[in-house]
């Protein structure tokens, strides 16, 4: 989407986000303000002290107006400290609100949302975009309006000492304002073009980072090498776009500074010259500093709204995650209770794409304290089931019950408290052992914590690295096996005392030793609970209270073991009977 000019719904809604701070909102316009009066002060007494004590060799008014312009070159010092120094700590204070929500609302979205948006392109939202939001405050709006304030005020103290030579400013004005509204628009398009630019490489980036291992298995360094420089380049040639337009646009504007300040000089010494006395040297003084004063802003206003529209288009981009509606329904009304944990299933259909349905009618049904298996082959909708129970994703007919309530009566942060789930692949903080397993929740203690991890077996394992419970485990949980992580999924699944139980594929890819620590754990943690376990090794499985047989989206076999291979040619017969040749 392109972006506005000035997009005036976006600029309205950034200012909402000010309405907390406008007591320091107001204190930045009053000090821009007496920046822009002590400005035009400083040339009026350079006229004065010219005309009226030098040229009069009057030494006790000169070195009384020298004085005064000093005194007002202090407090224009000062009012330029409070007024940068409180615009940019407002820009902050906005950011620090606007982050705060981009990333609660964030925490709340779907599964499916995450499955189809970059990681890349979040994180520039959420870093490089904010702080381009702060410049719209702190380099562009503030800066503007104090710019133009200060220009106003000049133009009216140089009309009121000559407005002859007056004249000759405006008619360069218009000259330069258009330049200047070229380049705004130019850079508008380039500014674009460079935040697409960015947000793609830092997806780039990102995304091979965290896949470095597969980059470098695959032999892939030279071809991800090529495609960086690829979109290096792209990112490069967007911002010398920017640098080709600076280069062209500040020239010009000194070239017209320059000629204006020269006519002055021709046109105001000629009229001294021919006897005019409403033209003084004291003027022609003042003009060459009102000049600077009055053509820098305008020539500095087209970058600083290129800094305000970098920001508004960053904003847009944020603002458009912000009204994204991809968030879970929470609209439950009771508390989930700890669960006798009675599940089940009615007739639920579910896809994650449309009319392309990966659950197709299942009925299920759990009765508390239960422990039942999910077996079948990949891509059969196990693992589907519980991002269900989880109400990760909404399910499109049919309803899920749990202790016989729908579970869309439940609020969603209630009844996934209720829920514990270990995944296969174990995610872990880069940050000790002990804060991943208690997730940072207060209420879970150091010492319950210890006491579970002997409960289940693995506290042994845990002190037995360096600092124990304090160890780092650094991004993804890198120092530890996946049999380690395994096992502290286990126990931060265990200390949340969870009325259901979910282990995913939980020993699909750990050694001999893990699995005994975690299948002692397993007993331990599903003893007194509902649990379900989605398993691809059956021997794992065998003294399941019910095994659940899925294939294609549908449940094609429910039993005990013993039930299910007594079925002649049945789905799970052949799977355990392969799965017992293989290991044979």
């Amino acid at each position: 989407m392109k972006a506005k000019a000035f997009d005036t719904i976006v600029f309205k809604r950034i200012l909402k986000y000010a309405q907390p701070y406008k007591s320091r909102f107001t204190s930045v316009i009053l000090f821009a303000i007496f920046l822009s009066v002590f400005a035009a002060l400083r040339p009026y007494l350079l006229k004065l002290t010219v005309d009226d004590y030098i040229k009069t060799h009057n030494q006790a008014g000169l070195l009384w107006y020298v004085t005064l312009m000093g005194i007002i070159l202090i407090l224009e010092v000062l009012s330029n400290f409070f007024f940068v120094y409180w615009a940019n700590w407002l820009g902050q204070d906005i950011v620090k609100d606007v982050r705060v929500k981009l990333f609660k609302h964030m925490l709340s979205f779907k599964m499916k949302y995450y499955d189809t948006a970059p990681v890349g392109q979040l994180i520039t939202r959420s870093v490089s975009d904010m702080e381009s939001i702060a410049k719209i405050f702190s380099q562009g709006l503030f800066m503007i309006a104090s710019d133009l304030l200060k220009m106003l005020v000049i133009l009216i103290f140089m009309l009121k000492e000559n407005w002859k030579l007056t004249i000759i400013v405006f008619i360069a004005m218009p000259i330069l304002v258009f330049v200047t509204r070229i380049f705004q628009r130019k850079m508008q398009v380039t500014f674009e073009e460079v935040r697409n630019q960015i947000a793609n490489l830092n997806t780039f980036v990102q995304e091979r980072v965290t896949g470095m291992k597969i980059v470098q298995l695959f032999n892939r360094e030279n071809i991800e090498y090529e495609k960086f420089k690829e979109i290096n380049t792209k990112h490069k040639n967007a911002w010398v776009k920017t640098i080709l337009y600076n280069s062209i646009f500040f020239p010009i504007a000194d070239i017209i500074s320059s000629l204006t300040l020269g006519f002055i000089v021709l046109y105001g010494g000629f009229r001294i010259l021919d006897g005019d006395t409403t033209t003084t040297f004291g003027d022609i003084f003042s003009y060459t500093m009102y000049i600077g004063m009055l053509f820098n802003p305008l020539r500095q206003i087209a970058d600083k709204f290129n800094e305000m529209q970098m920001g508004m288009i960053s904003a847009n981009r944020v603002f458009e995650i912000l009204d994204t509606k991809e968030h879970i329904q929470d609209i439950g009304t009771i508390e989930a209770p700890t669960f006798e944990g009675a599940i089940e299933f009615k007739e639920v259909k579910f896809s994650y794409i449309d009319n392309e349905e990966v659950i197709k009618g299942i009925d299920l049904s759990v009765l508390p304290g239960q422990t039942i298996a999910i077996v079948g082959a990949t891509g059969a909708g196990k693992t589907t089931i519980i991002n269900l129970l989880n109400r990760f994703y909404e399910i499109n007919s049919g309803n899920i019950y749990i202790d016989h309530l729908n579970i869309h009566d439940y609020t969603l942060d209630s009844l996934r408290k209720q829920i514990a789930v270990v995944l296969q692949d174990v995610f872990l903080f880069a940050d000790t052992i002990l804060n991943n397993i208690t997730l940072n929740n207060p209420d879970i203690t150091r010492e319950q914590v210890l006491k579970a991890a002997k409960k289940i077996g693995v506290h042994e394992f845990i002190i037995s690295l360096p600092g124990g419970y304090d160890y780092n485990v650094k991004e993804r949980g890198v120092m530890l096996s996946s049999g380690q992580r395994q096992l502290i999924a286990f126990l931060r699944a265990y200390v949340s005392n969870p009325s259901i139980l979910i282990l995913d594929e939980a020993t699909s890819s750990i050694d001999m030793y893990s699995e005994e620590l975690i299948q002692k754990a397993t007993e331990t943690i599903t003893k007194g609970r509902t649990s379900i376990i989605i398993a691809h090794r059956l021997a794992t499985i065998i003294n399941a209270d019910k095994i659940v047989v899925m294939d294609k989206g549908l449940i094609v076999e429910q039993g005990t073991h013993q039930e299910l291979l007594n079925v002649a040619s049945g789905f799970y017969k052949n799977l355990y009977d392969s799965q017992f040749i293989l290991n044979s």
